[in-house]
């Protein structure tokens, strides 16, 4: 039987994440994409909770895709473009989901709040009118055990209901068109 040391579990990769190359440095193989985040780039964002991808607050975005960042191994990233809480609006900032969150009352403890949010900006690019069926459809991996839904419900009709007003120009209007 061969006795493995620790030199020979160690990997050394690069991963791209929120539009920066970041070395990757003593991880092991089948580390998880959210430990490596966590524990070797100290991007607390995404929470470890359950680690079976059941509750979403370690969701991310791998190439454009939600995932839970528990179930991905970390090299299996190499290449892709990886965006966390962090990475949704530029240093300092806030994007217009996580203003929407704050102003209609959704964050409580803020435990799962991220990968609600970076859920939400997934689903919005996909989709920028959903309805609550969707919207709900979307957040059904993300569990909350504070506010209910009702009020993270309403900070994405907000913001998706601004947002399209923006691109229709109607800023400042109803949808009519007139002030309002």
């Amino acid at each position: 039987m061969t006795d493995l040391t620790s030199t020979e579990l160690v990997e050394h990769f690069v991963l791209y994440v929120n539009g920066e190359e970041m070395a990757v440095r003593d991880s092991w193989l089948g580390e998880s994409l959210l430990d490596v985040l966590r524990e070797r780039l100290g991007l607390l964002g995404a929470k470890g909770a359950c680690e079976q991808g059941e509750c979403g607050s370690c969701s991310v975005l791998v190439d454009g895709a939600l995932v839970c960042s528990c179930l991905v191994m970390a090299a299996s990233a190499v290449g892709q473009p990886i965006v966390t809480i962090e990475g949704v609006a530029p240093p300092g900032t806030t994007s217009d989901v996580q203003q929407a969150f704050v102003t209609a009352g959704a964050v409580q403890c803020g435990f799962c709040t991220p990968g609600l949010i970076v859920a939400v900006h997934d689903l919005l690019e996909r989709v920028p009118l959903p309805s609550e069926i969707e919207i709900r459809e979307q957040l059904a991996g993300n569990v909350c055990r504070c506010t209910g839904y009702g009020r993270i419900i309403d900070a994405v009709q907000q913001v998706s209901v601004r947002r399209v007003d923006s691109e229709l120009g109607l800023t400042g209007t109803d949808l009519t068109g007139t002030d309002s």
